[in-house]
Parts: C-alpha cells; structure tokens; sequence
C-alpha cells in the first residue's frame, strides 16, 4: 500500500479572503512505514490529515492510494474506502455512549459479519484495557477512553492508520507504550501510520519526521 500526495494544495475562502492551508506539497507512505509530522497548532497539520483520510478533497493535485486516483472518488466511494482501509484515531476518542468497551468492536464485527475474539483479546491485552471489557465510556478517564478508540482503530485491520495528537490525553508511560504499539502494527502488520504530534519525545520510533509551519511541509533530517 502506498499514499501518495502529488502537488496538492488545500484552499479555504474566508469572505472575499482566499486562505492556503496546504501549500503545493508532494508526499508519501508505504505499507511498514511509521511516519511522524510535527508542527505548531494552525500550520496545516490536521487539514494534511484530512486530505489523506479523505474527508476533504484537494483544491489542486492527485492524491493516489495504490496508484489509484483517491482524490477524484465520489463522496460514497470515498466512505467506503475510508470504512475498509483507513483507521482513525482522533483526539477525541468518539465512542458510542451507550455501547461497553467490548461492544464497540463487537459493532464492527457485526458490520463485516464476522468476529475475531481472539484479536480483540490481543489488542485489549496490548493497551491495558482487557478489564475495563463491561465499562461505559462515562465510567473511564480520559486517557482510557482514548486507549479504547485506538484498540477500535486497529481492529478493522486497515492498511492506512491517520492518527492525530494520538497521545495527548494519556500520561508519559502509557503514551509511550502506544507508540511502540504504533511502530509493532506498523513493521510487524505492514501498515502505513502517520501520526500528528505536538510532542516530539514521541517521535523517536518512526522512521520519518516531517515538520508542518504555514502550510508547507518539510522532511526533518
């Protein structure tokens, strides 16, 4: 699997005013590449992350998914490449209120119609929330509520993980963790992740830092 970007630049018009909030940028990702880009709040990050998870479409440019042409897709075709192939993992965790921890991916089980216990054990296992399985969203903090969300991300086996600020609501130790968690799906699963961060101690496991300023991207040496 490879994403890549080809000259695209995201506009925004603001009134009679024009905003560039991605200036011409070219990019890629292959399958087994954990990818980090950084940047201060307002730089383009979060609109870089869009484009890719097709939730907008580029003002100019291609953006391509295996050489196939992402960015020209209808809006349903776009959504059922998204539900098959992308995971998110957002800041906030966007869990279904009323459903327990372990009835979120029971959802997605339902929807591919077919289950696999033993990978939610696994992922649960991995993140250190195998016993919160009977919870509610409202009964967990922060921090293990998005923990949650990155076990449901993975869990549909995507190709492509978008992960934006995934740590930020968790404390140093358990961050770190889901990083290296990040890089294992990455090398051992062959997915391609790119993650957004404010927090560069989280870098150090990637394979590739790009830095964001107004809208313009550059790799980090």
């Amino acid at each position: 699997m490879t994403l890549t970007f080809h000259n695209i630049t995201k506009e925004f018009k603001d009134g009679s005013n024009t905003i560039v909030a991605l200036k011409p940028t070219d990019f890629s990702v292959k399958s087994g590449e954990f990818v980090a880009i950084i940047g201060p709040s307002g730089s383009g990050k979060s609109t870089f992350l869009t484009l890719a998870g097709g939730l907008q479409t580029p003002t100019k440019g291609e953006i391509t998914i295996n050489e196939s042409d992402y960015s020209k897709l209808s809006e349903k075709e776009r959504a059922k490449l998204r539900y098959k192939d992308i995971g998110f993992i957002l800041q906030s965790s966007n869990l279904i209120p009323f459903l327990t921890i372990e009835k979120q991916l029971d959802l997605v089980d339902k929807i591919n119609k077919k289950a696999n216990k033993e990978r939610q054990n696994e992922l649960f296992e991995d993140l250190g929330i195998s016993h919160l399985k009977t919870k509610f969203p409202s009964d967990l903090s922060g921090g293990e509520r998005q923990r949650v969300a990155i076990a449901r991300a993975l869990y549909n086996d995507p190709v492509l993980i978008l992960a934006d600020e995934p740590t930020a609501s968790l404390d140093s130790e358990r961050a770190f963790e889901v990083v290296e968690l990040l890089a294992k799906e990455a090398k051992e699963q062959k997915k391609a992740i790119i993650m957004v961060t404010h927090d560069i101690r989280m870098v150090e496991k990637c394979d590739k830092v790009y830095e964001m300023r107004d809208g313009i991207l550059t790799q980090k040496s």
